[in-house]
């Protein structure tokens, strides 16, 4: 899943989950994007800023990954982040309710799975080459590591953080 940032011909502007960015550019080809404000099917990314965090040991990006991902605690969350003016958006129940059970989905996973940390990468490279026995794990891989465990074939997922957790 994938979130982005929209906005309408007349300036609306609104966020919205699709499958990958190929579901987003087939939905607003055919118009069935609608702004939520006004109804305008002329919609388009908006610039969208990623939340990433730095990690310590390497100095670059850090993104959670999962068997499912960890997310981080309100108190893990910088400042900054928490103050930096956001897109806002009206939200269809339909939205509201795929929402709440996507929050669901992954409040079980992570409550039946272990936190391995940064040792997800290892962790999870055990169980895709029968080292130990498969379990749900979620912990964290930075961009370099999620690519390498994708080209080695290993399934893992992150899990979204949802725009109204942080409200």
């Amino acid at each position: 899943m994938i979130r982005y940032a929209l906005a309408c011909a007349k300036g609306h502007g609104f966020e919205s989950w699709f499958q990958n960015s190929a579901a987003y550019d087939k939905q607003a080809k055919r118009g069935l994007i609608e702004c939520p404000v006004c109804g305008n099917n002329k919609v388009e990314k908006a610039l969208m800023a990623p939340t990433l965090s730095g990690t310590k040991k390497r100095g670059r990006p850090s993104i959670p990954s999962v068997m499912p991902a960890r997310i981080p605690e309100p108190s893990e969350v910088p400042t900054a982040a928490i103050q930096a003016p956001a897109p806002v958006a009206m939200v269809s129940p339909e939205e509201r309710e795929f929402r709440t059970k996507l929050k669901e989905l992954r409040d079980h996973l992570t409550r039946n799975a272990d936190n391995v940390g940064r040792k997800f990468p290892e962790e999870a490279r055990k169980m895709h080459y029968g080292e130990t026995e498969h379990r749900s794990i979620y912990g964290e891989a930075s961009p370099e590591e999620a690519k390498e465990m994708h080209e080695e074939g290993i399934e893992f997922h992150p899990l979204p953080v949802l725009p109204d957790e942080r409200n």
